[in-house]
């Protein structure tokens, strides 16, 4: 689908249109998409750090090279099935580490469960800020019955899954509430360890270093300098949203950048190839990141045996 929507947006424009853009990335300033990459390195980092509390409050240790890692794998892999990630960084803890898979990969629910949390203030405050502009693309674009209704069949699944996880006696029931236990244990860690205001901190610091990273990119061209910051951020919670609901926002992310930068009278052209530099810089650093990982992930295996 994403392949299918760079085709058409590409055939979608003009030959004018597309010489402008060219220019957009010839004439764009690369320090600051350079500086953009340093910050999603330190992103990795930080979250590498943020890892190791939850498992330790669960009774298991991880050293920082192998949660990075196991972390760079993760968002390799999130390029090809959304949020296969999360489900590889666990099964990598479990096969090097003896972590049990249900405990790690409930550490790292919990871990989106906070991520998710600082997402949505995020939302709330782009919206608070530019609701007047806002109002009509969300109008447009969120079918806001439609996700009423999603919410209400959710909600009444969940009533329903959750009174049978706790009252039922099928056995079937019975096993998946036994794996379920420590699934549950992985996702309070986050929330009864002695350490979490560390954790929280490097939350936000991971957050910092993504709005930054965003930020940064605005000044590689002339024409999306003139954004204010309240701009980037409906910007980067768009962006942010696209990553998260595809596979790394192939095709989609830049489309949905230049409509949104266009509600700031940045021309279209501008707008697509701001968003295109700002994901092939991101897509760059996570196949160097993913692919180097992998490379070193046999010696982990060496060491363990040894």
């Amino acid at each position: 689908m994403g392949v299918f929507l760079v085709i058409y947006t590409y055939n979608s424009f003009t030959e004018d249109q597309i010489l402008k853009m060219k220019s957009y990335f010839i004439n764009a300033n690369y320090y600051f998409v350079f500086a953009s990459g340093i910050l999603a390195l330190f992103g990795y980092i930080l979250r590498a750090y943020r890892w190791k509390y939850t498992l330790e409050y669960i009774g298991h240790q991880s050293d920082f090279k192998f949660n990075f890692v196991a972390v760079s794998i993760g968002y390799f892999l999130n390029l090809t099935i959304p949020r296969s990630g999360e489900v590889s960084r666990a099964a990598l803890l479990t096969k090097y580490k003896n972590v049990p898979f249900d405990k790690s990969f409930g550490t790292i629910i919990a871990e989106r469960i906070v991520d998710f949390i600082i997402l949505l203030l995020f939302i709330l405050t782009a919206v608070v800020l530019e609701f007047s502009t806002l109002k009509n693309f969300l109008l447009e674009y969120i079918p806001v019955e439609k996700l009423i209704t999603l919410c209400i069949t959710g909600i009444f699944l969940g009533i329903t899954g959750l009174s049978l996880l706790v009252y039922s006696k099928w056995p079937i029931i019975v096993k998946i509430r036994t794996k379920i236990s420590g699934f549950t244990e992985g996702i309070l860690s986050v929330f009864k360890m002695p350490k979490k205001w560390i954790f929280l901190s490097y939350t936000l610091l991971i957050w910092l270093t993504y709005i930054l990273m965003f930020y940064s990119v605005i000044f590689a061209l002339e024409e999306t300098r003139i954004i204010t910051f309240s701009a980037v951020i409906v910007a980067f919670v768009i962006g942010s949203l696209t990553i998260a609901f595809t596979n790394g926002g192939f095709g989609f992310f830049p489309v949905l950048i230049a409509k949104i930068l266009f509600l700031y009278n940045i021309p279209i052209e501008a707008g697509n190839a701001f968003g295109w530099i700002v994901w092939t810089s991101q897509l760059l650093i996570t196949i160097l990141l993913g692919g180097l990982a992998f490379l070193i992930l046999p010696a982990f295996n060496k060491k363990e045996i040894n």
